[in-house]
């Protein structure tokens, strides 16, 4: 089953918000906001920091800001409404912890450095896309009537969690992607931990990184559900419901159900890295029809990537694969 929700009032809200978004831009703006369906950055993502395809929020008026936000809540649950501000406004933290030791890259840190990206005509026959990047932040959402995709999606944090000495020391970022991933690592009997950790040091970043089509085939075998007992089966749901808790409800239920049907005693989890708190570590979450993949190695392991991929539909590759056979000629 696709990752996709079939709801008139998600698409149509989606819709409403894009055109509404598009019609407060000036002439000059639209180019870069709203582009072909087939544009090459549709299957295109990254989570460094620099520009992106796209019109920025920083070049955006007032009006336009709280539209392109608005775009933005159409395709996130509330949590993951408020993870995506938060990741935002973290920017600005980092350009002065950055500043404060002389980095000359603190300037690139701006919680506006956010680029909107609409491809193709929102509300009509033909599929359309809308999509959000900028530093630790990629969302895309594919629309094929009322049928609504969304994978790939990115949140990351730096840093996760504030250092003393600045006003907000002690702020924790995506607290819950470190801690659940922990909780069932620690929580494994010395048997079954031994088959989930996978080494003793971690990657340095996610290793599917921003590719456009994840290859699974650099992840390293780690424990199945199966094998796993019941505490952790439990820990591990929950794990995979956070991810999928940042879309929009009915999304996350439809692809909590295609994971399901996928057969959960086909997915699996490891771990890299020591399991004690401080030190990088890694995780990943694999099964026939999803990826999940955290790490926190970066900056003395206070630096969080985290991704949801789905292997079906990543960029809506199975909702539209539909769509052109049901309008083949």
């Amino acid at each position: 089953m696709a990752n996709f929700v079939s709801s008139t009032a998600f698409a149509g809200r989606m819709a409403a918000a894009a055109l509404a978004l598009i019609e407060s831009l000036e002439p000059e703006q639209r180019p870069l906001l709203h582009v072909l369906f087939d544009s090459p950055d549709r299957t295109e993502f990254t989570y460094l920091p620099g520009p992106r395809p796209g019109l920025a929020l920083a070049d955006m008026t007032a009006e336009q800001q709280a539209r392109a936000m608005e775009l933005l809540s159409t395709g996130l649950s509330d949590r993951g409404l408020s993870d995506a501000r938060a990741i935002m406004r973290l920017e600005e933290i980092l350009a002065g912890l950055e500043r404060s030791v002389g980095r000359p890259g603190w300037r690139r840190r701006n919680s506006e450095f956010y680029w909107f990206r609409v491809l193709g005509e929102p509300g009509g026959e033909q599929p359309w896309a809308w999509k959000v990047g900028g530093h630790h932040l990629a969302v895309h959402l594919t629309i094929v009537g009322e049928q609504v995709a969304g994978a790939p999606m990115f949140f990351g944090a730096n840093p996760a969690v504030v250092p003393r000495g600045h006003p907000h020391a002690g702020l924790r970022t995506l607290p819950d992607d470190e801690d659940l991933g922990r909780a069932l690592v620690t929580g494994l009997p010395a048997h079954l931990r031994e088959m989930a950790v996978t080494g003793p040091l971690a990657p340095n970043d996610i290793l599917t990184r921003h590719d456009p089509v994840a290859d699974v085939s650099r992840i390293p075998p780690g424990l199945a559900y199966v094998d796993m007992d019941g505490e952790g089966r439990e820990l591990l749901v929950r794990l995979v419901r956070h991810y999928l808790g940042r879309a929009l409800p009915d999304v996350a239920e439809t692809s909590w159900d295609a994971i399901r049907g996928g057969g959960l005693e086909r997915v699996s989890f490891r771990w890299a890295g020591p399991v004690e708190p401080g030190h990088g570590h890694y995780y990943a979450v694999l099964g026939p029809t999803f990826l999940l993949e955290y790490d926190n190695t970066q900056n003395n392991a206070n630096h969080i990537h985290t991704v949801w991929r789905d292997l079906r539909s990543d960029w809506g590759e199975d909702l539209l694969a539909d769509h052109h056979a049901a309008h083949e000629h």
